[in-house]
Formats: C-alpha cells, sequence, structure tokens
C-alpha cells in the first residue's frame, strides 16, 4: 500500500480508503462489517471513511467497533456531517454551528475516539452563512475533536469562498470528497483546476460506478441476485443511472483492456482514477473481505497514456463531463 499527501498538508492517506456507505450498519452483518475491516488492515489501508448519516450513526458504531484495539496514531478516521440525523428534527441536519458541534460530539462517542483525522462537510449548506460553518470547524479544530477539515461534493467556487474564509480563520480545507470514476469525470472541467491551485485533494467515492465497472452486469441480462442493483434499501436507486443496455456494452468494452493488464475490471477502475495527480485516496466499500484484497490490488498500479486512450474510446459518449454536475442539494434536506 502507496500513501499520498492530503492536500497542501502533512497528513498521509492510504492511495486506497475504506468506506462504509451503504454496507455497515444496513447491508451487511456486523460480524461481515468487522471482518471487512480487518482484510483492510491487513491490507495496509489506514484510512477509513464514514459518515454520522449512515445508517444513522449505525455504521459510525460499527466501524468503532472493529477498529477498536487499533493503535489509534496508526489509523485515519475520516467521517462527515450536513445529512439529517437522529429523530430528524429542524436542527438535525446542514452545517449550523449547532448542527456542527453536536455532530461532531455525537460522532466521536459512536466512534470511540477522542478525535477524528478529518471531519468534512458531506455537502455545501445554502441556507447557513459560510462565516457560521467555518467559524465552527475552526472551534472544532481548536478543541482538538478534528485534526484536519474536509468538505464533499463543493464545487469549485464554493472551494474558493471556502479556504478563503479557513484561511482568515487559521486552518485549511484539505479535501474535497466528490464521486469520480470512468464514467463520471464531472469535477475535472473545474473542481480539479480550483483544488490544485488551492492545495486540496480529491477523496474521491463510487471509483467503480456502484459496481457498474466491475462488468458484472450485462447488457439484456437481469442483475446478478444479491448484487447493487437488487437492493431496494437504497444501492438499486443509487446505481439505476448506468443501467441502461447501451451503457452496460460500453463497459464491457472495458473488459479487454483490463485483461491485457492482467487486471480485473475493478481493479482497472480503481487504478484508473488514481491516474490522477490531483486524488489522493479511492474509497472503496466491500460486503466480503475478498473484495477488499482484490480492489487493493490497484494501489501502486501506473497507466500508460495508451491504456487511458483506450478507456476512453471505449466508453465514448457515455462519459459524463458537465461541471454542473457538481453541485449541493439547493435546500438543506430535512
Amino acid at each position: 500500500m502507496e500513501h499520498r499527501y492530503l492536500g497542501r498538508s502533512g497528513l498521509k492517506v492510504s492511495e486506497i480508503t475504506y468506506g462504509n456507505w451503504l454496507t455497515h450498519g444496513s447491508q451487511v452483518e456486523n460480524d461481515a462489517a468487522t471482518a471487512c475491516v480487518r482484510a483492510a488492515l491487513d491490507a495496509g489501508i489506514t484510512t477509513f471513511d464514514t459518515a454520522d448519516a449512515y445508517a444513522n450513526g449505525a455504521a459510525e458504531t460499527v466501524l468503532g467497533a472493529a477498529l477498536k484495539g487499533e493503535r489509534r496514531a496508526s489509523v485515519e478516521i475520516l467521517t462527515k456531517v450536513y445529512w439529517p440525523t437522529g429523530p430528524k428534527g429542524p436542527n438535525d441536519s446542514g452545517l449550523s454551528r449547532k448542527h456542527i458541534m453536536e455532530s461532531i460530539d455525537g460522532s466521536l462517542r459512536r466512534l470511540q475516539t477522542d478525535y477524528v483525522d478529518l471531519y468534512q462537510a458531506h455537502r455545501y449548506d445554502v441556507e447557513t452563512p459560510l462565516e457560521e460553518t467555518m467559524q465552527a470547524f475552526a472551534d472544532v479544530i481548536r478543541s482538538g475533536k478534528a485534526l484536519y477539515i474536509g468538505v464533499s461534493e463543493w464545487t469549485a467556487a464554493q472551494l474558493r469562498d471556502g479556504q478563503a474564509l479557513a484561511e482568515d480563520l487559521g486552518f485549511r480545507l484539505v479535501s474535497n470528497q466528490p464521486q469520480y470514476s470512468m464514467l463520471w469525470r464531472v469535477i475535472e472541467g473545474e473542481v480539479v483546476p480550483a483544488s490544485e491551485e488551492l492545495g486540496i485533494s480529491q477523496i474521491v467515492f463510487s471509483p467503480i460506478a456502484q459496481g457498474v465497472l466491475t462488468g458484472k452486469y450485462r447488457p439484456g441480462a437481469a442483475p446478478p441476485a444479491g448484487s447493487r442493483a437488487t437492493d431496494e434499501k437504497g444501492g438499486a436507486t443509487m446505481i439505476k443511472r448506468w443501467m441502461d443496455d447501451d451503457t452496460l456494452t460500453r463497459v464491457q468494452a472495458v473488459a479487454p483492456v483490463a485483461s491485457d493488464l492482467g487486471l480485473s475490471m475493478a481493479q482497472l477502475a480503481v487504478a484508473w482514477v488514481l491516474q490522477n495527480d490531483n486524488v489522493a485516496s479511492a474509497i472503496i466499500g466491500a460486503s466480503r473481505p475478498e473484495q477488499v484484497a482484490d480492489n487493493v490490488r490497484a494501489a501502486g498500479v501506473r497507466l500508460d497514456p495508451e491504456v487511458l486512450e483506450r478507456v476512453d474510446e471505449a466508453l465514448g459518449e457515455k462519459v459524463e463531463r458537465d461541471p454542473g454536475k457538481t453541485q449541493s442539494p439547493p435546500t438543506r434536506p430535512s
């Protein structure tokens, strides 16, 4: 496992981050979730990403229990705040000072730790003054409850405004967590150039496009039993955008590229996002330990320009590049 610096900071994260969105506390039983975390540790992964909203706090609880007994300084624990939590009252979402201060304490309690390495704004809150949000994050830093601050799915303009306020308050934004894959490249046009300018790295989620880029979904065929596309708890909704036959046919055309490199399609997909110099880490999820072992083999893989061109030719117009698709909800969710 290789490690990369996170933004313009001294913090290093593993090239592969283990994340538990849509798995821990919902799709995967606790024993299996713990086995996946242990497999991640055995594979050299040191960075673990979660959020308070995942399974309404249960994902943090499962991750905290799975990491219990590990040397705290040897792992990086990342969590987030924004989406509705708890009983979903009027102040149980967003980036108000009240919600941030209460949420960090709840996350630390569930994770069984005194601090998180990275605390992230899970989206941009259009209803709370940015000054209030940044001041609250500054106070979280000063209290020692988080070491670094990041964001998720912020636009280039939002990153610039946030970084300017953060620097005025004596800290810096070090990361952004966007969706990024061979099929979804909306950050390349504006977010990545702004991030490079501001000293912000990407920690990307869905590098295998919810499993579509594994090649297991075939055009004209029913999804495999037990796959994410059959999950009624949320997985099927997330993956739906890519389940048309045209897209699936294009994805199958990537298989020879992976085969020529001696990689699985999932490994190629994860390695592909890591070719972007602004990407510090790619988040993988798993429901079985062997999935972790498979995806981790993408770490350290370097792809020649010819390989990248073959991928582009295979996927063609199915690649989404519109920067306007990077945006936060128009109102705070309730």
